[in-house]
């Protein structure tokens, strides 16, 4: 067939309903590339000498390669090369925030090469049904608590390197937080599809047993354990501190979507709602979304305390919400929820830029006698979540992180229990990015303490050739 014309700064157009097409049902919102579509794509990539978009990249995926392999058609060879770097693509092919697009060469005059949709097109129609081939196992044992991103992407790594892991996951699903993604981008079978590739790796999963409870780290490193890794993330929801946020008809946003995934009949208990959901962050917009869903011909208002520009969600999700006929109101903040017995309003007040704080960082300040209120019968609290350390000893003097997970204070992640390491991440992306760091900190840790070298990543299918860099790498255009 022609190649496509690279003068053209079109992307192929992706199958995709309209937004109120989409509000009627959880079904996903975008369809897959056909193999004939997907070619036209990745023929428009100028596969750069310098690969930025790898560069970008928090796990160093080498889109450039499988783009270059779609272009040839060669779809088995582009499915292998996806999942040499990537132990959840099933997953991240749909829920990646794609910051390799933000840095892609053709963004500059044009649309960006579609390279999230790549990586499906490859998965999905050449040959993903491979399987991690460990290397020689090793009598050293190590422990995770947590079995989101982070957590995973340590087994992985680990489990590649022979060792024998223990994830330890307190509810009775795994994936963290990866179980709340409304299933209008994953539909629910993404994350078993990717764990099934790792059947030979010595990962061995206990679901239900919570770190402080049943278990402390210390108890872990007694039983044998060479090194505990707590990835537990940010689960707790912050409290708005307002009157009324424990009346019947408030959620927290986490609860709300888990619930709406484990079967959102009878959740809301009838159609027509008027929900106003608290936040402006991607989680907020999936808890709008998902209400627009359950609310059939009723109303969700978005309520931010700061401007549009300002808003961390990704522009998709914005964009998506107000196509899909979510309100928003902006630079408001939250004072009251109103109700006898149940939700009826959310009182908010308007904001403005504030004098910056003792460190030079912006604030907001409320603007007096501006109170309105939002008629509503629901509020979604979406206001941030931070660790729950409830149980776990304070010896382990945790940092918390800017978005709440808990971090070991040294350089390695390790905390001031020797042995034991803590880290997380913002997105899954850069939650797994933070695994194979916390990875190599725990295979450094083990190799000093039995006197040998660290142990490189071997080829994941049964290659003993390391794993290269993409030639012309230069290093990494994101921090963690």
């Amino acid at each position: 067939m022609p190649r496509y014309d690279e003068s053209r700064y079109e992307r192929v157009p992706l199958p995709e309903d309209t937004g109120e097409e989409r509000r009627q049902s959880f079904e996903e919102i975008f369809h897959a590339y056909s193999p004939d579509e997907a070619v036209l794509e990745a023929q428009r990539c100028l596969q750069c000498a310098m690969p930025f978009c790898v560069q970008a990249c928090p796990i160093t995926q080498d889109c450039r390669g499988y783009i270059g392999l779609i272009a040839q058609r060669r779809f088995d060879d582009a499915a292998r090369l996806v999942l040499e770097d990537n132990p959840l693509a099933t997953v991240l092919c749909k829920t990646c925030y794609h910051y390799c697009e933000e840095d892609c060469v053709m963004g500059g005059r044009g649309v960006p090469i579609a390279i999230r949709h790549l990586k499906r097109a490859a998965l999905e129609n050449g040959n993903s049904s491979l399987l991690y081939e460990p290397s020689a196992p090793r009598s050293e044992r190590v422990a995770i608590v947590g079995s989101g991103p982070t957590g995973l992407m340590v087994a992985w790594e680990l489990g590649l390197r022979g060792y024998s892991i223990t994830v330890f996951e307190s509810e009775n699903f795994l994936g963290g937080q990866v179980a709340t993604i409304p299933r209008y981008h994953l539909d629910g079978s993404e994350l078993d599809a990717d764990l099934a590739r790792w059947r030979k790796l010595d990962v061995k999963y206990v679901i239900g047993k919570r770190a402080g409870r049943d278990f402390t780290p210390e108890n872990l490193l007694n039983e044998g354990y060479l090194a505990v890794l707590i990835a537990i993330g940010a689960s707790n929801p912050r409290a708005l501190g307002i009157p009324g946020e424990h009346l019947p008809g408030v959620f927290t946003a986490l609860h709300f979507l888990l619930a709406v995934n484990e079967g959102p009949d009878g959740l809301f208990g009838r159609k027509g709602r008027k929900v106003a959901v608290i936040g402006g962050g991607d989680v907020a917009f999936d808890a709008a979304r998902s209400s627009l869903r359950l609310a059939a011909k009723g109303d969700v208002t978005l309520v931010y305390r700061k401007s549009r520009a300002e808003m961390p969600a990704s522009a998709e999700e914005v964009d998506e919400a107000e196509e899909e006929g979510v309100r928003f109101l902006y630079e408001r903040a939250p004072v009251e929820i109103i109700g006898t017995g149940q939700v009826q309003g959310l009182v908010v007040q308007q904001t403005r830029p504030g004098p910056p704080d003792a460190h030079g960082r912006p604030t907001i300040e409320v603007v007096p006698d501006t109170r309105e209120t939002i008629v509503c019968d629901t509020v979604i609290v979406a206001a941030g979540e931070t660790a729950d350390l409830a149980g776990l000893p304070t010896e382990l003097d945790f940092r918390l992180a800017a978005h709440g997970w808990p971090e070991g204070k040294k350089e390695d992640w390790m905390t001031d229990v020797e042995g034991v390491f803590a880290t997380g991440g913002q997105s899954v992306v850069y939650a797994m990015a933070a695994g194979t760091k916390a990875a190599e900190a725990i295979d450094a840790y083990i190799a000093t303490k039995k006197g040998r070298a660290p142990l490189p990543r071997p080829g994941q299918f049964g290659s003993s050739t390391p794993r290269k860099l993409p030639a012309g790498y230069g290093g990494p255009t994101w921090h963690l």
